[in-house]
């Protein structure tokens, strides 16, 4: 019996052994569902929504951590969305966080424009907001207009006078041409170009310095925000100057490239002188060469003559006293032409 009894106790004590170890067990993987669960389910996150009268549940949670996205950066803006009475799916929510979006920028310009009383649905916001433009500030813009400052721009009257102008573009953002509407950029250089054309068009400098609101109106009536992102309410300049006298200027430069133009031609008529000269130099020369050969066969021709019969040596010697009869007539009249040109003075 005691055998028995001690055989009994050894197995009631295994029992007790296998029944605690399967209760650690138990509790250890109770502890490790907890723990997965509340990894996969922030608890303290539903329970705001759910408390906040967002519409989200457990396996939605659950589905956004297995899709890797973090359920703080979708409920918190459901909860601010919901509480502004403005009915948004998380499912789109969602997706506009997948697509790139910025969702909280989008609650908070869907909050503004209910506010403002615009209207502003959810998938133009996300669309502005894809298309890399804030949101946001384009609501704040709309209620709030913006005042774009351009930078000094230089346009010439029609006397020939510069005009240096600043003027302030006061623009508030149109939210239906916001996606594949121009920027900032357009507005200045479409507001340039028309004070650029105002001025041009004016007689004198004195007709801008006195009318300025001229260009303003001028430029405003031209409809300068057609396929922008802004509507222009106003246009007013700010700074009118007078610059340089561009059209003296532009007179005194090309008088010195005429100048420099008729120098370049009487060069260059100086230069076909210089070379019809040398031409008729060389010709002088072949012709005096034609006289030399000429006179170089006079020696010939009378001995030739000589001896042919011809002449006679008499008529040769008449010849030769004429040549020298000739000469010293010459060389009596040069004389005389020195006396004459240089007088003797008398003492």
């Amino acid at each position: 019996m005691n055998g028995l009894f001690l055989g009994t106790t050894i197995d009631i004590g295994g029992f007790w052994t296998t029944q605690m170890t399967a209760i650690a067990l138990g509790v250890v993987g109770f502890l490790i569902f907890i723990a997965i669960f509340l990894r996969f389910v922030p608890v303290p996150l539903w329970l705001s929504a759910k408390f906040s009268g967002a519409k989200v549940g457990i396996g939605a949670l659950v589905g956004m951590r297995l899709r890797r996205v973090s359920p703080e950066k979708i409920v918190r803006p459901l909860i601010k969305v919901t509480k502004a009475n403005i009915p948004v799916p998380v499912g789109q929510l969602e997706a506009h966080h997948l697509a790139g979006g910025r969702v909280d920028a989008v609650v908070n310009a869907l909050i503004a424009a209910n506010r403002a009383n615009l209207d502003l649905p959810f998938e133009q916001a996300a669309a502005i907001d894809l298309a890399g433009r804030d949101v946001f500030e384009a609501v704040r813009m709309s209620v709030n207009p913006k005042v774009i400052e351009t930078p000094m721009i230089s346009a010439m009257a029609i006397n020939g006078i510069e005009i240096k102008a600043v003027a302030r573009v006061t623009v508030r953002t149109n939210i239906q041409r916001l996606v594949g509407g121009a920027g900032e950029s357009t507005i200045i250089a479409r507001v340039g170009e028309g004070i650029v054309t105002t001025v041009g068009s004016a007689q004198t400098h004195r007709e801008v310095l006195e009318n300025p609101d001229r260009i303003s109106k001028t430029v405003l009536a031209k409809g300068l925000d057609a396929g922008t992102a802004y509507e222009i309410l106003s246009i007013d300049i700010a700074d009118v100057d007078v610059g340089r006298n561009i059209g003296a200027q532009l007179q005194i430069e090309q008088a010195d490239a005429d100048k420099r133009i008729a120098e370049a031609k009487a060069e260059e008529r100086r230069a076909l002188a210089v070379a019809l000269e040398q031409e008729n130099r060389a010709e002088v020369q072949k012709m005096r060469a034609k006289v030399v050969a000429a006179e170089a066969e006079i020696p010939q021709a009378v001995a030739h003559a000589l001896r042919s019969g011809n002449l006679g040596y008499m008529d040769y010697l008449n010849l030769e006293n004429k040549k020298a009869d000739t000469k010293m007539r010459e060389s009596i009249g040069s004389m005389q032409i020195d006396v004459t040109a240089t007088p003797v003075k008398k003492s």
